[in-house]
């Protein structure tokens, strides 16, 4: 029995150790197998331009310097999707809400609008003789003129010779009555009054120069003939408005047409007066839908007897609108979420709760109410969403190779030649307002050198307000004055010295091409493009300085545009005079 149980025993140690040994071996070659798929997965990257990503090491394509090992913590994410670290989420103050539904039954719809004038109420004053004028009593446009007004004296040789018919006939009234009235009733088509022509029979005096009076009251919009013209019967001599009522024209996008109908109750705002509100009616929807706007018309006449509206304001209309009884439900964003490209709207979703991981989609919304959007297509109840900070989120997106707001299909990994060339058309598309920033750490004398070029730059953009174009060139050659001053030697590492070299570039280049331009609206194009260069150069370096970078959606053709001022107060570069007002804070550069 000793014997079968020491058997047992040997047998059990035997089949432990074999275990054990093979357990080792196991191990040894998950761990060498796992070695293996890292270095095979391994990617490489630049320190100085992380959106490059190849598979082998070697040089950066841009700038030359020698790639180093992408780190690993993005490892086993999808494809599109990309992880921030903790500190640029509390720089960017990056924040998220979760999709959740709202009810759409009853909901404000705003509206964006300008005031025209009510064409049904404008008149044509056009003289009913020919002749030449003169003296033309009307010296200018806004002019108000009353009917019955005298507005000009002509002197007419057809008008000359009927007056001396009429004193002819005169005396062959009793004989040839059908004479007589033919020759007064000819001067009653020229608009001569009853009094006139019974001054010329009593006198028997001909006028030499023939008055012309208003026959509409209202506000001269044009004048189309001067002192001394000839002019012919029938033609035009002044365009008459009456303001005493006007139009606000908006437009109605092709999604919002089945929630407005004539007759609704619809109350509009000013920006010049946006604490009155306006309440009148919806008095016309055009049948007909702009194919190149995809929006249609919808119009309200609006009282004007207090001179309140001018033509060409801006305005916003409000309409409260019922979609049926029943309280449709659906998914609401706030606005801050949704990033437009043109063609797209997208938005970063965060894939993982407990992470800082994003990915973008691609989302189809439908009517803005109030600072929310309603989405169709593209989120699901639950989803996580960016609503603050999504700019540099896109911008993270970029830098990583994902898929994102200037990128749709991402950035392919590319080595050699065909990644040099590709990497660089992409990086040539972007904006470099969307680059994510963390501050450089530079020496106070090349902060100064910088706030020097940056104080030159707000004159130019004050400039553009006041709508003068040869005092935007004069800055532009001084912008430039001060950027050849500024000293790279002040620059002590790498880095800050190669993104510096980049920057300085592109502010070279715009504000030279600015400078050589006599027409606003190409100084303005370009004044995009400096303003955001050297928003990312004071992102990166500082001037010691509080600086706002402001943002207005309807510039560049409703591409929107970035630029820089000291004040908090809006005032918008873009457009001049027309809509200073326009626009928002985005970011404050402390």
């Amino acid at each position: 029995m000793k014997k079968y149980i020491i058997y047992i025993g040997i047998l059990a140690v035997g089949f432990l150790f074999g275990w054990v040994l093979s357990g080792n071996t196991t191990n040894e070659e998950t761990v060498h197998n796992h070695a293996e798929m890292a270095e095979e997965n391994q990617m490489w990257t630049c320190a100085m331009h992380p959106q490059i990503m190849q598979a082998e090491p070697g040089d950066c394509p841009i700038c030359g310097m020698d790639l180093i090992p992408a780190e690993t913590s993005a490892m086993g994410l999808a494809a599109d999707q990309f992880k921030l670290t903790e500190n640029a989420m509390a720089l960017a103050n990056i924040q998220t809400v979760v999709v959740g539904e709202g009810a759409s039954g009853i909901t404000e719809v705003k509206l964006s609008g300008t005031i025209v004038e009510n064409e049904e109420a404008n008149a044509v004053q056009v003289s009913y003789f020919s002749g030449r004028i003169e003296k033309l009593n009307i010296n200018f446009t806004g002019e108000k003129v009353q009917k019955g007004q005298l507005l000009a004296t002509v002197y007419s040789p057809e008008l000359y010779a009927a007056q001396q018919e009429l004193i002819t006939a005169v005396s062959l009234k009793e004989t040839q009555p059908a004479l007589y009235n033919a020759v007064r009733n000819k001067l009653k088509l020229w608009k001569l009054s009853d009094t006139q022509i019974n001054q010329i029979e009593r006198t028997k005096q001909v006028q030499e120069n023939v008055p012309i009076y208003a026959t509409f009251t209202g506000t001269v919009s044009e004048k189309l003939v001067a002192q001394g013209d000839y002019i012919k019967q029938g033609q035009a001599l002044l365009k008459i408005v009456n303001l005493n009522t006007v139009w606000a024209n908006f437009d109605v996008f092709e999604n919002q047409i089945d929630f407005f109908k004539k007759g609704q109750e619809i109350s509009i705002t000013t920006h010049s007066n946006q604490n009155t509100t306006f309440k009148t009616k919806v008095d016309f929807i055009d049948p007909v839908l702009n194919a190149n706007t995809r929006t249609v018309k919808l119009r309200a006449v609006l009282n004007n007897t207090d001179q309140v509206f001018k033509p060409g304001m801006f305005v916003e209309g409000v309409v409260k609108r019922t979609q049926g009884s029943a309280m449709k439900k659906v998914l609401k964003i706030p606005a801050s979420a949704v990033l437009w490209t043109g063609e797209r709207s997208v938005v970063y979703l965060k894939t993982n709760p407990d992470q800082p991981v994003f990915e973008m989609h691609e989302i189809v919304v439908g009517n803005q109410i109030g600072n929310e959007y309603e989405v169709l297509e593209g989120l699901t109840l639950g989803d996580e969403i960016v609503t603050n900070g999504t700019y540099t989120v896109d911008a993270a997106a970029q830098l990583q190779g994902k898929k994102s707001m200037m990128n749709k299909a991402g950035v392919k990994t590319m080595t050699g030649h065909e990644g040099h060339m590709g990497m660089m058309d992409t990086m040539t598309d972007m904006d470099n307002s969307a680059i994510l920033k963390e501050r450089i750490e530079v020496s106070k004398a090349f902060q100064n050198q910088l706030k020097k070029v940056f104080d030159r730059y707000i004159l130019l953009k004050d400039d553009l307000v006041n709508d003068d174009s040869e005092a935007v060139i004069r800055n532009a050659i001084l912008v430039l004055a001060y950027l050849t001053e500024i000293d790279m030697k002040l620059l002590k590492d790498n880095k800050s010295l190669a993104l510096w070299t980049s920057l300085e570039k592109e502010i070279k280049k715009a504000t030279t091409t600015l400078s050589n331009s006599t027409d606003i609206a190409a100084q303005r194009s370009q004044f995009k493009l400096l303003s955001s260069s050297l928003s990312s150069a004071i992102e990166y370096f500082g001037v010691n300085e509080k600086i706002y970078q402001q943002y207005c959606p309807m510039a560049d053709n409703n591409n929107g545009a970035y630029w820089l001022s000291k004040d908090e107060k809006v005032i918008n570069p873009y457009y001049g005079q027309a809509m200073l007002t326009c626009g928002e804070v985005k970011q404050i550069i402390e």
